[in-house]
């Protein structure tokens, strides 16, 4: 199990950070030849857009494995550690529920045989390119986000419950941070 969790980590962070990096390359491009040409590409706006979209969506991703969302810790913190605990798998079970229903409901939304998007056969405006192949990050990265959720259950689970309690958010990201130095060296 921790292969794949490694490989759809490495996964996610490729596809997060070349659509990114894709996006601003593609937004200085039509600058430049906005200023120096004067002659802006068409379809860059549009292919840009997309690329932060999906970009934002594997980001969003990634965080469900690496505890980076927002999360407010005030009832953890002054609950006993075994409440605590529990607290935390039924926060985990609750976020696992709603990623599995977005991706799905993503999932029906684009290819429903006679209401899905794929059947409209709606088309960008610039790049003309099919809509539903902008909308699939949707049920792909909330699976992508259930999967690293289910793992994240799967470690709060076999954690006891004075070491699931004892952590605060900034020592979290502190050992994240030692532990992603070690594997650089």
């Amino acid at each position: 199990m921790k292969v794949i969790e490694k490989i759809l980590l490495y996964i996610t962070v490729f596809l997060t950070s070349s659509t990114i990096a894709a996006g601003v390359f593609l937004a200085f491009i039509n600058v430049v030849a906005r200023f120096v040409f004067n002659k802006g590409i068409d379809w860059a706006f549009e292919l840009t857009s997309y690329l932060f979209i999906w970009s934002a969506f594997f980001g969003a991703a990634y965080l469900f494995r690496t505890g980076g969302h927002i999360r407010v810790t005030l009832l953890v913190d002054v609950l006993p550690p075994v409440l605590s605990k529990a607290v935390i798998i039924i926060a985990d079970l609750i976020v696992l529920f709603y990623l599995i229903l977005v991706a799905y409901y993503g999932y029906v939304f684009i290819f429903d045989p006679e209401l899905g998007l794929k059947s409209s056969g709606e088309i960008s405006v610039d790049l003309n390119i099919p809509m539903w192949y902008v909308y699939t990050v949707v049920p792909i990265a909330m699976g992508i986000g259930a999967v690293f959720t289910f793992f994240k259950l799967i470690e709060d689970i076999k954690t006891p419950s004075d070491e699931i309690a004892s952590k605060s958010e900034s020592e979290m990201i502190i050992e994240e941070v030692k532990e992603n130095l070690g594997d650089v060296k």
